[in-house]
């Protein structure tokens, strides 16, 4: 069992989906969680209900960003646990993808991500301890799918950064990890309707979708103190769907 009593947690995007999974079990491992969302409806009504803290917090404006880090060390004073999950998802195709597309998703998944951990990482640094959990994806760094060439760039970017800033901040006692979740039954996938549902469980190994708790339960093993060995790792989590080499291989 995880324990993060008295840790101080900061989820980004955690208002709804997977953001709201990994806010839930960071707090249900004892954390004091600050939800930092730009959802300022969702985000109030998640941090109530787990009591924790909602900042308004747009990952691309950077003033934002450094605003709502010095309110939460300035009444906390720490931040133990960053789990950098602000993401968007727009499927557009190639041809039909705009420069201004193309850069709204990489201000917000990429530097987003970067501007995030960057203001964290100068807390944690002085702290001598941190936890930092990207959330990456399948999609990109191992899979592709059409409409989601600008998205995969994102969540591969994101690992190629991870990496080179654990090296960076390994002396410092900080970890920084990620997690790469594959179809995960949030309110956007359901809006695919239940055929797609259907037929997306048809080709998971285990023959069910994720649950946003399921990233939340591996987020709060990477955030644990005793997690103090492992850095610059990514972990799959979605029910085996990447591992056959063929569709047949899973049939029953």
């Amino acid at each position: 069992m995880v324990c993060l009593s008295e840790h101080i947690a900061l989820v980004t995007g955690g208002a709804n989906g997977i953001g709201k999974g990994i806010a839930e079990a960071l707090a249900k491992a004892g954390a004091t969680v600050m939800i930092g969302d730009i959802d300022e409806s969702n985000g109030q009504k998640t941090a109530q209900a787990i009591q924790g803290q909602f900042y308004k917090l747009d990952v691309t404006n950077k003033k934002n960003i450094d605003a709502v880090i010095e309110a939460i060390v300035a009444e906390h004073g720490k931040i133990d646990i960053l789990a950098s999950n602000t993401g968007v998802y727009p499927q557009i195709e190639i041809e039909e993808l705009t420069e201004a597309d193309w850069d709204n998703i990489q201000n917000i998944n990429l530097k987003g991500t970067f501007l995030v951990t960057q203001a964290v990482l100068k807390q944690m640094k002085q702290q001598n301890y941190g936890r930092v959990i990207l959330t990456s994806s399948v999609t990109g760094p191992i899979t592709g799918y059409p409409g989601w060439a600008h998205y995969g760039a994102t969540k591969a970017g994101q690992l190629g950064y991870m990496r080179s800033a654990a090296l960076e901040y390994a002396k410092y006692g900080i970890t920084i990890n990620a997690v790469q979740p594959g179809n995960v039954l949030t309110e956007g996938l359901k809006a695919q309707g239940e055929a797609y549902l259907e037929g997306t469980r048809n080709i998971i190994p285990t023959h069910e979708l994720g649950e946003p708790a399921d990233i939340g339960y591996a987020v709060a093993f990477f955030a644990a103190p005793e997690a103090k060995f492992i850095t610059g790792q990514s972990l799959v989590i979605d029910g085996g769907q990447i591992l056959p080499e063929e569709p047949d291989a899973i049939k029953d």
